[in-house]
């Protein structure tokens, strides 16, 4: 099937992955990743905690992630709805190899003795030595999110063809959103963050990172066209 012009799966048609564009899109993807799971380990608060009119308004919790982790479903959902499913699941397992690296990395610098005049050993603990659960929490909720993202897009995409593109790109961020959220706020912070504080961080995290899908629409929809448009091997429906 690699070898054909391209590839169709009923009347569904994919890029083959051998161009130029789909490693230089996996690249920054990985990138996207490694760069949003470091921000990750720093919980962050906006707004205010007060009451008023006897109703209590909290203020937002999140974490560093959320300034660039959403745009990794947007990539996703660019990998998904050109090359498939298949093209998306190897750049997935491919950001969990680097993920993973990452971790071990980071683990054996921190163990590694500092030299006589390094004076951060404790700063660097403290952001980049990732305590297990953060790297178990991180690496479970990223693979069961993007997993679902592409599955959930490849799949409306064989009901709609190449039309409601906003409906796979909306319908895919927020299946894999929630189940990244959930998994990763319950095993990265749960009991660290607890009652109204937990339910908080989980609903408006995962708030977030879908409105900024639907935000980013009039920005998703030029680059995958223009990714189509440089795939030869990408046929359009008639």
């Amino acid at each position: 099937m690699n070898e054909m012009t391209h590839r169709q799966v009923g009347t569904v048609h994919f890029a083959k992955t051998g161009s130029s564009i789909y490693p230089m899109i996996v690249g920054i993807f990985v990138a996207v990743l490694l760069i949003s799971n470091i921000g990750a380990t720093k919980l962050i608060e906006f707004g205010p905690n007060v009451s008023i009119g006897g109703f209590p308004i909290s203020p937002i919790i999140t974490d560093g992630g959320a300034f660039l982790f959403p745009l990794a479903y947007i990539i996703g959902d660019i990998l998904s709805e050109v090359y498939g499913f298949k093209a998306a699941r190897r750049a997935i397992l491919l950001g969990f190899v680097m993920l993973v690296l990452a971790a071990l990395t980071f683990l054996a610098v921190q163990y590694a003795p500092p030299a006589d005049g390094y004076e951060h050993q404790d700063a660097f603990e403290a952001v980049l030595g990732f305590v297990p659960r953060i790297v178990i929490a991180s690496i479970a909720g990223y693979l069961v999110g993007q997993m679902l993202n592409a599955y959930v897009l490849v799949k409306i995409k064989q009901r709609t063809q190449e039309k409601a593109l906003w409906a796979r790109l909306i319908g895919s961020t927020a299946v894999g959103e929630l189940a990244d959220t959930v998994v990763f706020c319950t095993i990265a912070f749960y009991g660290v963050i607890t009652g109204p504080e937990f339910l908080n961080y989980v609903i408006y995290g995962y708030l977030y990172k879908t409105l900024l899908e639907v935000v980013l629409l009039p920005v998703t929809y030029p680059v995958i066209g223009w990714v189509k448009r440089r795939e030869p091997s990408y046929a359009l429906s008639a």
